[in-house]
């Protein structure tokens, strides 16, 4: 089995050529070029603010062993590291030491990095720069990930019982009324401490809980798509049902999946970092950070900067990518589409 960190290089190598590959389609396709060249010009600085959270979540996750300092311990002096962790060596000082301070919060005392700290530095002394920076690749795990859980579910179920009907319809419609019926916040508690507090426990939970809108979505345009005709000429020519809905029905249901993956991500996000106030949360996350900022608050004098570096961090992703996601939804929505002619 792979040690952590090479799954990890190896992760960001798929998605590096995963890009490099959408790239060469976009400018190949004329539809889906002219969509993306579109994005571009009504949204150049929500996608350049993305793309900055992109390249530091893929320089934290790139890590290899190597390069100690003299101030390692045993352990740490083997671990790998990645390329965010090195930026930061020897960094850490004793406790709290505001931005840009030359001496210790509390008890004047020099820092080991005088004037190093842009954003200062939390209790453990942790340079709340780094944190946040760590901070991205959690977010885009997050909403990344689990995206994968729940819209290729919702694909699966939404598909199939439109199409197919019958039997399958009902107990897929059962399904979903079911888990819309659960409160939803209750439900992601119960599934997290049930599978163990984990990152791909979270993921997991989230991806249950987040399939049902757009399967409701997808089973009500399928019902749409299989009336087309088309779709009757198809099944008249004798092609397979299979291929039917791989052929005529998913490349119809393309924009709906683009903007629900767009949209659901910030409330990904977000639902993490409700879970991380309640304690339940991923380790590293900026609702993490916001949740252990909370007794911060109460001293005197009030220490804010690692507060405001993880709240700041957390809407500048959330709101670029709410940007990006009315952008998708006006260029690529067939009835705004129709509005706008």
């Amino acid at each position: 089995m792979p040690e952590t960190h090479v799954i990890s290089n190896i992760i960001v190598v798929l998605l590096l050529g995963g890009g490099v590959w959408t790239g060469l389609f976009l400018r190949g396709n004329r539809l889906w070029g002219e969509a993306a060249r579109s994005l571009w010009r009504r949204r150049p600085v929500a996608l350049a603010v993305i793309a900055v959270y992109v390249a530091v979540a893929l320089l934290d996750s790139v890590a290899w062993r190597g390069g100690e300092s003299a101030g390692d311990d045993a352990v740490a002096s083997r671990e790998a590291r990645s390329v965010i962790d090195r930026l930061f060596v020897g960094t850490r000082e004793k406790s709290y030491s505001a931005p840009l301070a030359h001496v210790e919060f509390y008890g004047d005392a020099p820092l080991a990095d005088p004037g190093g700290h842009l954003l200062g530095t939390d209790i453990l002394g942790r340079d709340v720069l780094y944190l946040t920076l760590k901070g991205s690749r959690v977010a885009l795990l997050i909403g990344g990930f689990t995206s994968l859980i729940a819209i290729p579910l919702a694909l699966l179920l939404g598909v199939s019982a439109g199409y197919f009907g019958g039997r399958l319809d009902d107990f897929v419609f059962f399904v979903m009324s079911t888990l819309a019926s659960m409160p939803s916040l209750l439900l992601l508690i119960a599934l997290i401490m049930a599978m163990g507090r984990s990152t791909f426990s979270v993921c997991v939970a989230l991806g249950v809980t987040g399939w049902v809108g757009l399967c409701r979505v997808t089973r009500g345009e399928t019902l749409k798509l299989r009336e087309q005709d088309y779709v009757h000429a198809a099944r008249a020519l004798g092609v397979s049902e299979g291929r039917i809905v791989v052929r005529h029905v998913l490349p119809n249901l393309a924009h709906l999946v683009v903007i629900t993956f767009v949209l659901m991500f910030s409330g990904l996000v977000l639902s993490e970092a409700i879970l991380s106030w309640l304690g339940i949360g991923v380790d590293g996350s900026w609702g993490q950070m916001i949740d252990q900022a909370r007794d911060e608050l109460s001293r005197d004098p009030v220490i804010l900067w690692n507060l405001a570096s993880a709240g700041t961090a957390l809407f500048g992703l959330i709101l670029a990518v709410n940007f990006v996601g009315d952008a998708i939804r006006d260029i690529l929505d067939p009835r705004t589409l129709r509005e706008t002619a």
